[in-house]
């Protein structure tokens, strides 16, 4: 099979993204829809695999699939200015230090609970009263990001 026609396995294979993750990019539309065989197969090309290698290394920074979109717009604009790309970036890593500090506040508690339980045979155990408690705020919930690139100025 030539480089210009990978079918959904392959090119599965050959960028580290899933078939079915394939597909859904297709779904969602970060992927163009794939060129067809007679007999319904998807096939790939080169430049499919490109952006779907974009496409993982964009996820595996943390990147909203709004985000994504909005860098594969950009990606594709070689006449646009760097400075989109430079707030989706900031905007990313605002979030990932947002996470991280809930993350480390969810450890702590958690450790503060794992410190009052006695861990014996006894069935007391303030972690189990802590969560059937309910009475904690619930915790935030993670902000849209995905305003598209036009919200950031970028154009």
């Amino acid at each position: 099979m030539s480089a210009a026609t990978l079918t959904i396995g392959e090119a599965a294979r050959r960028t580290g993204v899933s078939a079915k993750m394939i597909r859904w990019y297709e779904a969602t539309g970060l992927l163009p829809p794939a060129a067809r065989s007679e007999s319904g197969y998807r096939h790939y090309g080169e430049a499919d695999l490109h952006t779907l290698r974009f496409i993982r290394r964009a996820r595996d920074l943390g990147f909203s699939v709004d985000a994504i979109a909005d860098l594969l717009t950009l990606w594709r604009d070689r006449a646009r200015p760097s400075a989109g790309v430079k707030a989706i970036a900031q905007e990313q890593i605002a979030d990932l230090r947002r996470r991280i500090a809930e993350m480390e506040g969810m450890a702590r508690t958690l450790e503060h609970l794992a410190e009052a339980c006695c861990g014996d045979a006894r069935p007391d155990c303030p972690i189990l009263d802590d969560l059937a408690a309910g009475d904690h705020p619930p915790a935030p919930r993670r902000r849209g990001r995905g305003r598209g690139i036009t919200g950031r100025g970028a154009a």
